[in-house]
């Protein structure tokens, strides 16, 4: 995804009025555009970067992220002042 699609999704993801219209493939690039380190088992996407404190676990709903889970990532990207990146 390009900086340009990731800013699109980072806008998406913290205007919070289209939780369950995320799509899991953008959300996942946007974590990987913000600096997180991406790890695969089975069916859980876990995501880590140095200087956060929280870990992110994303799982598909067919081709969407979780409603639960864009609400987790939101909140973790308010938290750590990461909502910018692409301003």
């Amino acid at each position: 995804m390009t900086a340009l699609g990731a800013a699109k999704t980072l806008r998406q993801v913290l205007s919070g009025t289209s939780d369950a219209a995320i799509r899991f493939d953008h959300l996942c690039s946007l974590l990987v555009n913000l600096g997180f380190d991406r790890h695969v088992k089975g069916s859980h996407h876990l995501f880590r970067k140095s200087g956060v404190e929280e870990r992110i676990n994303l799982q598909r709903d067919g081709g969407q992220a979780k409603p639960y889970q864009v609400k987790q990532v939101r909140a973790m990207l308010v938290r750590n002042r990461l909502g910018d990146k692409f301003e």
